[in-house]
C-alpha cells in the first residue's frame, strides 16, 4: 500500500456540520474541510428504499446503545489545503446530509455543492429528502427526534482515507471494491444475517459460517438469484428479472426487533417448529419433523437464514438430480431423462424452460411434500404434478423457435395468447391440498395444438440405444396433451 495515504476517523456531525475531520491517527483534528463532488463522480443513485434502510440501521444501533456505529469508508483526494474531492462515499455522504436536514440541522454547507445535471440527481435527491422528512415528522416526540439527531452527529462514524495523489486514491478505491471477486447478493445477505446473530457464542457462529462456506458458492448464488428470488416474485404475480443489492431486502426477513403482529406470528411459528424438531417428540410419537420454512412467507433473520439456505439448497439439489437411488423427489423419471439430453440443456431458451419446470416442482414440494420421510401417497401426488409442470413449462418451449426472458415472463403472467399461458406459481400457493391443486391444473392445462408447435414434430417416438426418448413432445403425446 502506498505511504501517501493518511487515515482518520470522523463523526458525521464534525464532517457535515463543523466542516472538519474529528481526528487523524495522531488524535488531531483536521479543520477547514470543504467536500467537493468532482465531475468524474457517478450520479446519486440511492433510492427511497436505500435511505430508509440506512435510517433503520442507525435507529437499531441507537436502540442497542452502540457507543459507536461505523457507517462506512470515505476516500478523499486532497486537491489543495482545504478542498477534498470525494472519490468514494458520495452516496452515503449526500444521504446523511439529507437526513441531518430532515431532522432539523442547519448550516450544512455540503448541500450547496453543485451536482452534474442528470435524471438521477434531479429525481433521487428531492425524492429521498421528502422520504426522510416524512419519517422524521412521524417521530412525534421532540425529545426522541433530538436524541436521534444527536446520535447521528456524535456516534455515527466514518473511516476516512486521504491522499494528495489522485492515482493513489483510485488505487485504494479499486482495492476496496474489487478484491479479486465481486460481492454477490448472497454474500451481502451472509454479512447481514451474521450481524443478527449477536446472541450466539463464537463456536456456534463459526460452525454456521463453515456450513455456509462448505456449500458450492456458485450454486448457492444461483439458488438465490435464479430460483428463490424468482419464485418469490412470481408467486405475487410480479415479473422477476435479477437479484441485486437493491432488492435483496426480500431475504433480510424479520429481525429480533420485529414486534408487529405478523412478525410475532412468524417468529412464533418458527420458534415452535424449531423447539419440536429439537425435542424427542417426533421420535416418540412417530410424527414427521415440522418444516419451519415456506417460500411465500418471511424469513426470520439471523441463524435461521442459514438453515433456510441449506434447506432449499438440499431440496433443489434433490429435484435436479434424477438418480434412481438418491433423494426423494425426482428419481429415474422418464421425462427428466429426455430433458437431460444435451440438446435440451444447451441454449438460453432450453435453460429458461428447465428453470420454470424445476421452480414449479420446488414450490410444490415446499408446500405439499414433507422433506422428512415422504409417504407413498405424497410421491404419487408429486408424480402427477410433475407431468402438469412439464406440460406447462414445455408448452412455452414448443411454441417458440427462440425463447427469451421477456417472452417467458409474459407467459407466466398469462399475458400471451399462447396455449397454457398462466401463472402456475400463484395457483400452487392458493391451493389448500394436492388434490385441489391437481384438480385445478386438470382444468387449466390443455392439449397443445400441433398447429402451434414450432419445435420438431416428427419422430416424437424415436429412442436412442438405451431407450431414452429423443423428443420431449413424446410425453405430450403419451399423456394426451398433444392434439392430432
Amino acid at each position: 500500500m502506498t505511504t501517501s495515504l493518511k487515515l482518520a476517523i470522523t463523526n458525521i456531525g464534525d464532517l457535515l456540520l463543523n466542516n472538519k475531520i474529528t481526528q487523524d491517527k495522531d488524535g488531531k483534528e483536521i479543520p477547514n474541510i470543504t467536500l467537493i463532488i468532482p465531475k468524474y463522480q457517478r450520479p446519486y443513485k440511492w433510492t427511497a428504499k436505500n435511505v430508509i434502510q440506512l435510517l433503520d440501521d442507525v435507529v437499531i444501533a441507537k436502540n442497542e446503545n452502540k457507543e459507536t456505529y461505523r457507517v462506512g469508508t470515505l476516500i478523499l483526494h486532497q486537491d489543495n489545503e482545504s478542498k477534498y474531492n470525494i472519490v468514494d462515499g458520495q452516496q452515503r455522504i449526500i444521504t446523511f446530509s439529507l437526513l441531518l436536514k430532515a431532522l432539523g440541522a442547519n448550516s450544512i454547507i455540503f448541500l450547496g455543492e453543485e451536482l452534474a445535471y442528470n435524471p438521477n440527481n434531479r429525481s433521487n435527491i428531492p425524492n429521498n429528502f421528502r422520504t426522510l422528512e416524512r419519517r422524521a415528522n412521524n417521530i412525534n416526540n421532540d425529545r426522541e427526534r433530538e436524541e436521534l439527531l444527536d446520535y447521528i452527529k456524535n456516534n455515527c462514524e466514518l473511516i476516512v482515507v486521504i491522499t494528495q495523489d489522485i492515482s493513489d486514491a483510485f488505487q485504494f478505491f479499486d482495492s476496496q471494491n474489487a478484491r479479486g471477486k465481486k460481492l454477490y447478493p448472497h454474500d451481502l445477505l451472509k454479512a447481514y444475517h451474521l450481524r443478527e446473530m449477536k446472541n450466539l457464542d463464537i463456536a456456534e457462529t463459526e460452525k454456521i459460517v463453515k456450513g455456509w462456506e462448505d456449500l458450492p458458492q456458485k450454486e448457492l448464488s444461483e439458488l438465490f438469484s435464479d430460483y428463490l428470488y424468482r419464485v418469490k416474485e412470481w408467486i405475487k404475480g410480479n415479473k422477476s428479472w435479477e437479484l441485486t443489492e437493491q432488492n435483496i431486502h426480500k431475504f433480510k426477513g424479520i429481525t429480533r426487533h420485529g414486534n408487529f403482529p405478523y412478525a410475532q406470528f412468524y417468529k412464533g411459528a418458527f420458534a415452535y417448529a424449531d423447539m419440536v424438531n429439537h425435542s424427542a417428540m417426533p421420535f416418540v410419537s412417530g410424527t414427521r419433523n415440522f418444516n419451519p420454512f415456506q417460500l411465500d412467507t418471511p424469513i426470520v433473520a439471523g441463524k435461521s437464514f442459514f438453515d433456510y439456505a441449506k434447506h432449499y439448497f438440499e431440496i433443489l439439489k434433490d429435484i435436479k438430480n434424477n438418480d434412481k437411488y438418491e433423494g426423494y423427489f425426482i428419481n429415474d423419471n422418464e421425462i427428466v431423462k429426455t430433458l437431460e439430453l444435451r440438446t435440451y440443456k444447451n441454449g438460453v431458451g432450453n435453460r429458461i424452460t428447465r428453470l420454470l419446470f424445476d421452480t414449479a416442482i420446488l414450490l410444490y414440494v415446499d408446500r405439499f411434500c414433507p422433506t422428512d420421510r415422504p409417504e407413498k401417497n405424497d410421491m404419487e401426488m408429486l408424480d402427477q404434478f410433475v407431468i402438469f409442470a412439464f406440460v406447462w413449462a414445455y408448452s412455452l418451449r414448443a411454441q417458440y423457435y427462440n425463447l427469451g426472458w421477456l417472452s417467458a415472463q409474459n407467459y407466466i403472467m398469462g399475458n400471451y395468447d399462447l396455449t397454457n399461458s398462466f401463472n402456475i406459481y400463484k395457483i400452487i400457493t392458493e391451493a389448500d391440498s394436492p388434490v385441489s391443486l391437481l384438480s385445478e391444473l386438470s382444468d387449466r392445462v390443455t392439449p397443445l395444438p400441433r398447429s402451434k408447435v414450432v419445435a420438431k414434430k416428427n419422430n416424437v417416438d424415436e429412442q436412442n440405444e438405451v431407450g431414452i426418448y429423443q423428443n420431449y413432445l413424446h410425453y405430450f403425446k403419451t399423456n394426451k396433451f398433444l392434439e392430432d
